[in-house]
């Protein structure tokens, strides 16, 4: 974990925009800035998946690097307060999280709420939005948006059989080829909305995809694979030419309204 005092709240990776593509990382990092300490925790649960997704920053990075295109990687730890959840969702701001008590959050004033997502939930999430009308202008078209987030090998003790999950709501647009060519590898366990479900309301792709009838898929990597840079840099370079060949279909850079299993839109 680093700190410093001069606190942005996400990262830009620059790319050719005219690709029509968005990769976004909400859960990269596990940095807090100086006024917040550690939460009250000890140095070693920013260790754990409980402050960021394992491995995520490298695979994004890389894989904008061998896309060129831009990314947009949230800098701040979910404990501080998770931008891929709505701003009403009771999990926004965790108390609890994975058997662990989060001091710097217990209580948590509406004061202090509202302040974190002044400082950091809501100038993420504006910096998304605008990537997603930049790309858009550049390319003449409807941008697609790929999500990249990791899960543990096990939760509350059950062995988690996939190595990689694409999560998603209504339009399968992108879920189903990616789903299908992941698969093609036999040596792969594909999870179609696991070890997840990908109809959240409020989150990062309800908010920035679903709502616009954008194509998307959120991904999730087992985060044993991508612990080390060379195992991300091997997820990178799995990814690049599935998602290229995604990005030329002629149904994914459309506007099209599916919907969500959560409710009208």
């Amino acid at each position: 974990m680093t700190r410093s005092t001069v606190f942005a709240p996400c990262d830009i990776v620059e790319g050719d925009r005219k690709r029509g593509i968005v990769l976004l990382a909400d859960h990269a990092r596990r940095d807090l800035p100086d006024d917040y300490g550690s939460l009250g925790l000890p140095a070693a649960e920013f260790d754990r998946h409980i402050a960021y997704d394992i491995g995520v920053e490298a695979v994004t990075r890389e894989l904008a690097a061998l896309l060129d295109v831009p990314a947009v990687i949230a800098n701040f730890s979910r404990l501080l307060i998770d931008p891929n959840r709505g701003e009403d969702d009771p999990t926004l701001i965790r108390q609890l999280y994975d058997g662990t008590v989060v001091p710097g959050n217990y209580p948590i004033a509406s004061e202090e709420r509202e302040r974190r997502l002044e400082r950091f939930y809501r100038p993420y999430h504006d910096a998304v939005g605008a990537m997603i009308a930049s790309v858009a202008r550049a390319s003449g078209q409807a941008p697609f948006i790929f999500s990249v987030h990791s899960f543990t090998p096990t939760m509350q003790g059950i062995k988690r059989p996939w190595h990689v999950g694409i999560l998603w709501d209504r339009d399968d647009r992108v879920a189903r080829p990616l789903i299908d060519m992941l698969a093609e590898d036999k040596n792969l366990v594909v999870g179609d909305n696991e070890p997840y479900d990908g109809a959240l309301r409020g989150d990062t792709m309800f908010r920035h995809a679903i709502v616009n009838g954008y194509a998307h898929a959120l991904l999730e990597i087992r985060q044993d694979l991508i612990s080390s840079q060379q195992g991300a840099i091997a997820w990178a370079e799995r990814l690049a030419p599935i998602v290229d060949v995604i990005d030329r279909r002629a149904d994914i850079h459309a506007v099209r309204m599916f919907g969500s299993r959560t409710g009208p839109l």
